[in-house]
């Protein structure tokens, strides 16, 4: 029989555990990964037990009361707390999401905090989105026209400005980015759910008059053909988007060119 074994760095272990104070009625436990590449070691889970009757709803709440209060050197990003920049995304619970949006009461038990899966982490809850940042530059994510610009703006019908919905509202997350086996498996290569829906975000603009070498970029068997309609892009995005739909839309649009 084969016999997997992790390396030593991969193995999580128990880390240090903060009591709630005395007194403290309604106690919650979050489970935090936490990995300090300076200090060396094995990542490790720290467990924090807040009274959330002095804390905010939400899971950010929670986070920033722990780095203020009990240990300021947790790291994690975070920005806007309104579900706009997309900074504080992590799996949470075992479900990619944003903790600003995310309740502390929809989880039952304790809460379970780790990075995005599959990405390098900096350090505890961080990790380097080097790599989508560069496969979403290279989708050359703007418009592009040969035509010369109008004395106003570039003109759309409302039936034109409709396409883009479920699009434009795509914050960078990379929730179903990291959810995706396919990108976990060919992250070098495979475009991944969220810079793909990008992609399709500028093809279905109609102001956009470079469709025709967008889809050349894209018809690709890495970039565009490792989608294999697991679909849990769809099922994780915190903003309850359908990247597996505007992948297929790529698809069609290749397959009706061609």
């Amino acid at each position: 029989m084969v016999e997997f074994t992790l390396p030593p760095e991969s193995r999580v272990v128990e880390g240090k555990t903060f009591t709630a104070p005395a007194g403290a009625a309604r106690v919650k436990r979050f489970r935090i990964y936490r990995f300090d590449p300076e200090a060396g070691g094995n990542p490790r889970l720290d467990a924090f037990e807040i009274d959330l009757d002095r804390c905010g709803p939400m899971v950010l709440d929670a986070l920033i009361k722990i780095k203020n209060e009990i240990d300021t050197s947790l790291t994690f990003r975070r920005s806007c707390r309104e579900g706009v920049c997309g900074s504080c995304s992590f799996n949470i619970d075992g479900t990619n999401t944003l903790a600003c949006t995310k309740a502390i009461d929809d989880i039952k038990g304790d809460v379970r905090i780790y990075p995005l899966p599959h990405m390098p982490v900096i350090k505890d809850l961080v990790v380097d989105l080097s790599a989508p940042f560069a496969q979403y530059a290279s989708i050359q994510p703007w418009l592009q026209s040969d035509t010369p610009p109008p004395a106003t703006e570039r003109r759309q019908s409302p039936e034109e400005r409709a396409k883009l919905d479920g699009l434009w509202e795509c914050i960078l997350c990379f929730s179903c980015q990291t959810s995706c086996p396919s990108y976990w498996w060919n992250g070098d290569r495979y475009l991944g759910p969220a810079v793909l829906l990008q992609a399709y975000r500028w093809l279905a603009d109609s102001r956009d008059e470079a469709v025709g070498q967008r889809l050349d970029d894209l018809n690709d068997p890495f970039r565009l053909y490792r989608c294999h309609t697991i679909m849990n892009c769809t099922n994780t995005c915190p903003k309850g988007l359908n990247p597996g739909q505007a992948i297929a839309a790529i698809k069609t649009l290749i397959a009706k060119r061609d």
